[in-house]
């Protein structure tokens, strides 16, 4: 997916726009959670997230989705990474 295609796709879902995100060689985050859908799409390097104790690598051209209040761990521990990323608040 390209980030035009990706922004039309959050669009589409509405998801608020895209945001870059970028974390270094050796960024992690230990386990967290967010109050709202992520949607995003890997642009430079890679990313790793585990849910569920099952970790899945993402790398350029790869997108992603977390459901809101998903604990997961993520990590862009070898290359670094940059992304764009889209967020949809949770309906009460």
């Amino acid at each position: 997916m390209n980030p035009q295609e990706f922004e039309a796709a959050l669009s589409a879902e509405a998801f608020d726009p895209a945001v870059l995100v970028q974390q270094p060689v050796g960024y992690s985050m230990g386990e967290h959670q967010h109050p709202f859908d992520a949607f995003a799409l890997i642009t430079q390097g890679s990313l790793s997230i585990t849910v569920n104790g099952q970790e899945r690598e993402y790398r350029a051209g790869d997108v992603f989705r977390l459901p809101a209040n998903t604990p997961h761990l993520e990590s862009a521990i070898p290359h670094g990474v940059s992304y764009l990323a889209g967020r949809r608040p949770v309906k009460a």
